[in-house]
């Protein structure tokens, strides 16, 4: 009996489609209302996640649809200085991520979403770094509390009966004016036209600890060598252009994306994902991220991987985003419904 794509990784008014797929990029459905006192519980995020997309048993919750790569990481040893990490030691380190869009539907066209999401296990001998990134710098609210109103408003507008009904969305917009922010950047930022021309970013800010114990806030992307070229018209027409398109160009050799950090300067937020740094702050050209392969996630090497944010190696640190400790602590129950599922299935129930 085949396997269940079983995997412990959950990325006028806004799109109902944009709002649904970014959002699941953050909410992971673990308990959170132990951790995060009267916040969303996750079974209540990953319940609200099924209502926007169904039941797809097996599947992430959200970017439910995506393909696995392997590759590895060449550090140039330019964040030693900022962090003991051994992944920032100038050498080479393996490589297992995935790449996905936003969405709780696998056999959804990839053409209904607009961010498209990088997710890396990147193993050292001194430990292993897991990163979740999305195409999108920044994040359409700040807390979980918000995400949750989110999704209700994104569910209504999913269920309104007229075109450009979107009370609830409207409702939501008027309480959370800082979505406006995330809106206007996929305004000005068309997405690309395949997974490999895009650059993906962290998000949320982390601290880089170095041998002596000093702390900088950072943020990081991945900035790719092939160039951007926005999404076309007739490409939407193939229903999973992304991986084929992708298939195509590994073809031709090796994808490669250099990853950047940003420094933070004092005063500079780390708490609020919906805001960016300003533009002049320094950024240092730590290493390169090579894609070899790309394989199908239902059985690829990815699969039963859980691109927890906060898996990070000493050298790392989580900063006070409030998004962090949720998406973290959500793996858990992402994790149990999909192995129940597997068990389910393997047992033939």
């Amino acid at each position: 009996m085949p396997r269940l794509p079983f995997s412990i990784v959950a990325g006028g008014a806004l799109a109902v489609v944009t709002l649904g797929s970014i959002a699941g990029a953050y909410a992971y459905s673990h308990g959170l209302g132990g951790l995060l006192g009267t916040q969303p519980t996750a079974n209540q995020i990953v319940d609200r996640f099924e209502a926007v997309s169904g039941k797809h048993p097996g599947f992430r919750r959200n970017h439910a649809k995506g393909v696995c790569v392997t590759g590895y990481f060449d550090s140039n040893g330019n964040a030693a200085p900022l962090s003991r990490a051994s992944v920032f030691a100038a050498g080479r380190s393996q490589v297992v991520g995935r790449l996905s869009i936003g969405g709780g539907n696998p056999a959804q066209a990839d053409g209904a979403s607009n961010v498209r999401s990088l997710a890396l296990r990147i193993v050292t001998p001194g430990g292993e770094w897991r990163t979740a990134m999305n195409s999108a710098p920044i994040f359409p609210v700040r807390t979980p509390e918000a995400l949750f109103d989110m999704l209700a408003a994104s569910r209504q507008a999913h269920d309104a009966t007229t075109y450009g009904d979107n009370p609830g969305m409207d409702a939501f917009m008027k309480t959370h004016p800082e979505a406006a922010r995330f809106d206007q950047w996929l305004r000005d930022h068309p997405p690309s036209s395949g997974f490999d021309n895009a650059a993906y970013y962290s998000v949320s800010a982390f601290r880089l600890i170095d041998r002596d114990g000093h702390a900088q806030d950072v943020r990081w992307r991945v900035e790719p060598d092939d160039a951007y070229t926005p999404l076309a018209a007739a490409q939407t027409h193939d229903t999973d252009f992304l991986e084929r398109g992708l298939a195509g160009r590994l073809r031709q050799g090796p994808v490669r994306w250099h990853m950047i950090i940003t420094l933070a300067q004092p005063g500079d937020v780390t708490n609020d994902s919906t805001r960016q740094w300003p533009a002049n702050r320094t950024q240092i050209d730590v290493g390169t991220l090579v894609v070899q392969r790309e394989e199908p996630q239902i059985d690829g090497p990815c699969r039963d991987i859980s691109f927890d944010p906060l898996k990070l190696p000493d050298g790392i640190a989580p900063s006070d985003d409030p998004l962090l400790k949720a998406r973290s602590a959500a793996y858990a129950q992402s994790h149990e419904r999909r192995l129940h599922e597997e068990q389910r299935y393997a047992a033939g129930k």
